[in-house]
């Protein structure tokens, strides 16, 4: 993929499947990005190759991408990145316009009001069981907001899917392993199913092996 300079970059994008790394996957393979898919055991801390994941990352963390041998975090920041290395995929709306402030309010609800919300409160067997129902009832009360919004369109910011899409979706997924219930929220449950039938966002999902390859 070519940078600022036309010259060829090498992006390498450190993943756990399913977890908040599959946004940034989720962009790329919307964008028809070339990237390096590299997995990380979580629970190790190793990559797939047996390099021990603190010395490249000493957060510890997924996603975190590799660009020309400097490793950049942070999972709202790299999903920018990407979008922006291809404008044609309107993944993002051009700066300083009121559809980029849109998609950039949407990213830092979906970060600060469901992504900090189900990590690490409903994640880890030491949560106190009071403090995971206070996790759960604050995102059934987001997720009610969400259900009346989609009800009136097809993604976040209207018809265009964006970067806050991918984010939200990855997200929201988690409650499907996790104890929380989306039954209340069809229209919720309809946003996911269709950014899940995206033609690209299943090549992201297959390559993670959250799907099956034939299906």
């Amino acid at each position: 993929m070519s940078g600022p300079n036309s010259k060829e970059v090498v992006v390498k994008l450190y993943y756990s499947p399913g977890a908040c790394s599959l946004a940034a996957h989720i962009v790329a393979s919307e964008a028809s990005l070339a990237i390096d898919l590299l997995k990380v055991d979580l629970a190790t801390h190793r990559t797939e190759t047996g390099a021990d994941y603190f010395k490249i990352n000493p957060r510890g963390y997924v996603p975190a991408l590799d660009i020309d041998g400097e490793v950049h975090t942070e999972v709202v920041a790299l999903v920018q990145y990407l979008a922006e290395l291809a404008p044609q995929s309107e993944l993002l709306p051009g700066a300083g316009t009121m559809e980029r402030f849109h998609v950039n309010q949407w990213l830092a609800f979906v970060q600060s009001e469901l992504h900090k919300s189900f990590s690490p409160w409903l994640f880890d067997a030491k949560t106190a069981e009071t403090t995971k129902q206070t996790a759960r009832d604050k995102l059934a009360r987001r997720f009610a907001e969400l259900d009346a919004l989609l009800a009136t369109r097809p993604y976040l910011t209207g018809e265009t899917f964006t970067v806050a899409d991918a984010y939200a979706f990855t997200i929201i997924n988690w409650a499907n392993v996790l104890q929380v219930d989306l039954e209340p929220h069809p229209h919720l449950k309809a946003f996911l199913a269709r950014v899940a039938a995206r033609p690209r966002v299943r090549k992201a999902l297959k390559a993670e092996g959250l799907v099956a390859a034939t299906a």
